[in-house]
C-alpha cells in the first residue's frame, strides 16, 4: 500500500546561482558527502547532478506530507547509484529514524536546463 508520492521540478541554473552564490555553506546544508563527491565528478556537468539531487529531496518531503518544514533535514536525505545507474534513496540520522521503515522507489530525469524527480514511499 502506497503511504506517499511526491514529484518536483528544479531548474538546473537555480542550483547552479545557488552553489555559485554560497559555496559549501549550500551544499554541505543540502547535499550528503556522497552526493557532493558524486556530483563533483562530473565537471561542468556537476549542476544537473545537483539538481536532481534536490528534486529527489524536494519530492522526498512532499511524500512524507511535511514539505521542507517541521524539522525536515535535506542533507539526511540523499541519493546512492547502483553500478547500473540506478537510483537509490538513503536517510539518515531523524529522517531514516522518522522514514526508515517505508520502502522507495524513486526515478530522476534531467536535460541541461531541468531536473526532474519522483518518489514514492510504500509501506513495508
Amino acid at each position: 500500500m502506497i503511504f506517499g508520492i511526491g514529484n518536483d521540478i528544479i531548474s538546473v541554473e537555480r542550483i547552479k546561482n545557488s552553489i555559485i552564490n554560497y559555496g559549501d555553506r549550500f551544499k554541505n546544508r543540502v547535499f550528503t558527502e556522497n552526493e557532493i563527491n558524486y556530483c563533483e565528478l562530473f565537471g561542468e556537468k556537476k549542476y544537473v547532478h545537483y539538481a536532481a539531487r534536490f528534486a529527489v529531496k524536494e519530492s522526498f518531503s512532499k511524500a512524507v506530507g511535511t514539505g521542507l518544514t517541521k524539522g525536515f533535514k535535506m542533507n539526511e536525505v540523499g541519493v546512492i547509484n547502483e553500478k547500473s545507474g540506478k537510483p537509490n534513496l538513503v536517510l539518515i540520522g531523524a529522517m531514516e529514524e522518522l522514514y526508515g521503515s517505508y520502502k522507495s522507489y524513486i526515478t530522476i530525469s534531467h536535460s541541461d536546463e531541468y531536473a526532474i524527480a519522483t518518489v514514492i514511499l510504500e509501506y513495508k
